[in-house]
């Protein structure tokens, strides 16, 4: 064969190969669209995904399942030899074989912050693993699959079960890290959700607002800082706007503004919260306090329940509703533990008490589930208490008229306010969880100070009595758990307590409890000189 015959053959053979390759990528998405609309599979092509991921779901196509089968089989086993460090890596490669895969990625998620988390008696290497959980789902399986509520609910889940309730013996230590990292992000005990939401949504757009001869970029230089992103790493690092940059820019507006650009970045990118959605979660609830789990429950469910393509979801309903009970119960946060991380003291959320009872009522009425209904009505019986405790007595008769009309047969609530709430006290203090003890001792206190500052000293001591009785109860009722049980010392809950009273109430009502306390401290140290005399 002559020379030129051969060219003519290898490049018929290259034409014929293209036309078939060509031929195929037709053929093949003709068979995706089959496939899909047959229900031929579950694991259907995927969009909107890393390289890696689409590198893997084209090159191994049908097989990605077995591989994802065999990686699931050895976390099993490294499970039962106690081998858990490889299992995070595993399960970031189950999650990107199979991304649609979500009831997997739930699982792997929970059995890491509560499996494995257990597993280590240091509440250090229990908080990592409840991370990882965290992680697997906001960071990974909700980037490629965000429509899917078991995602959301499970997340959310962890949030509220794991960190937000008492059954782990290191959850004052979750609860301590999640508050301190959000403070750590906000320089302080809340954000400006307003300028968050309006601050630009990603580096590339915060940079697109600041060219090359901007005083910004001469700052940075002058600063010491060779680009933007170190500037960016020292801000995460210590929580603080470097004050060499400061100086250098010297325009206090200026700084501002880019410290809250750089701030809202950082809670979007590291803790995938949008400050816009915070904003409206806030409108619709009541202003919740985001260093505390439930914030972030709610947060994670409503997601759920606006990217769910199929109406609502009932699991995300639940969450939404019973996150919002917790939050009123205890979801103002005083007082967080930055040295041992092993006390914090919560009071009720007053400002979501309406949002709690509309929502439950909401979702009876769509889901037609009685449980929300009783919810409901239980719900409103604690609020009455609550509301009577931290002295809004209004609210308070608004609520108790609100629980008459629903259950008008019912002769108990008839009775007047005072009358009704001393029952009840007598009833919940021998079956009060954690909350509920911290809820009343913190009402209580709140209502001495109250009277404190008006003068009736009787009342003022009378309540603080019954507050040191709620107090020394609970303790003795909680014998043999006090460790993952029990509260701050009396005299710290006091102490943020009155703190609280004095810079929350009413100006005037505050020097008044600022006068009564000055009196009450000089009366004290002239007892103690007569004493010693």
């Amino acid at each position: 064969m002559s020379k030129f015959n051969k060219i003519i053959t290898w490049l018929s053979a290259l034409a014929v190969s293209a036309l078939l390759l060509a031929g195929a990528g037709f053929a093949q998405k003709r068979l995706d669209a089959l496939r899909i609309e047959h229900k031929l599979t579950d694991t259907g092509p995927v969009e909107n995904v890393p390289p890696v991921v689409a590198f893997t779901t084209v090159v191994l196509g049908s097989f990605r399942g077995l591989l994802a089968d065999i990686i699931w089989l050895r976390t099993t086993t490294l499970q039962d030899e106690g081998k858990y460090f490889e299992m995070v890596q595993l399960a970031s490669w189950i999650t990107k074989l199979q991304p649609r895969f979500s009831g997997a990625v739930a699982y792997l998620a929970w059995n890491m912050a509560y499996n494995i988390s257990v597993t280590y008696s240091s509440p250090e290497d229990r908080w990592r693993w409840v991370q990882r959980g965290i992680e697997l789902i906001r960071d990974e399986a909700l980037l490629y699959n965000p429509t899917e509520p078991i995602l959301y609910k499970e997340l959310g889940w962890i949030y509220q079960h794991k960190i937000g309730n008492i059954l782990d013996d290191a959850n004052l230590y979750y609860k301590n890290q999640l508050a301190i990292a959000m403070m750590k992000v906000f320089n302080g005990p809340d954000a400006n959700w307003k300028e968050y939401a309006a601050a630009p949504k990603s580096q590339k757009e915060f940079l697109s607002k600041y060219p090359p001869q901007d005083s910004f970029w001469k700052a940075l230089s002058a600063a010491g800082f060779k680009s933007f992103e170190d500037l960016n790493l020292e801000l995460r690092k210590t929580g603080l706007m470097p004050q060499s940059f400061v100086k250098a820019l010297n325009d206090r507006a200026k700084e501002k503004t880019i410290e809250t650009a750089l701030r809202a970045v950082w809670l979007r990118e590291e803790y995938k919260l949008d400050p816009r959605e915070i904003l409206e979660i806030n409108r619709t609830y009541g202003a919740l306090d985001w260093r505390l789990p439930e914030a972030h429950a709610i947060y994670w469910a409503t997601l759920g329940e606006k990217r769910y393509p199929h109406g609502t979801s009932i699991d995300c309903e639940r969450m939404i509703t019973q996150s919002l009970h917790d939050a009123f119960m205890g979801g103002r946060l005083l007082m967080v533990d930055k040295d041992k991380f092993a006390r914090i003291l919560t009071v009720p959320n007053l400002h979501v008490v309406d949002a709690v009872t509309r929502t439950y009522r909401e979702a009876y009425e769509r889901e037609k589930v009685s449980t929300f209904r009783n919810a409901m009505v239980n719900f409103m019986k604690d609020a009455v208490t609550i509301l009577y405790s931290f002295g809004n007595y209004s609210k308070a008769q608004e609520y108790l008229d609100k629980i008459a009309a629903e259950e008008p047969g019912n002769r108990e609530y008839k009775k007047s306010l005072d009358e009704y709430v001393l029952k009840q006290w007598a009833e919940d203090v021998s079956f009060a969880n954690m909350k509920q003890a911290s809820d009343f001792i913190s009402g209580l206190l709140f209502q001495s100070c109250y009277f404190l500052a008006w003068g009736d000293r009787d009342a003022a001591n009378a309540h603080e009595r019954m507050a040191r009785f709620v107090y020394a109860k609970y303790h003795s009722d909680q014998k043999g758990s006090s460790q993952r049980t029990g509260l701050a010392p009396y005299k710290e809950i006091k102490k943020q307590v009155t703190e609280s009273c004095l810079k929350n109430f009413p100006e005037p009502v505050s020097k008044l409890l600022r006068d009564q306390l000055t009196q009450e401290s000089i009366k004290k140290e002239e007892q103690e000189k007569q004493d010693k005399q």
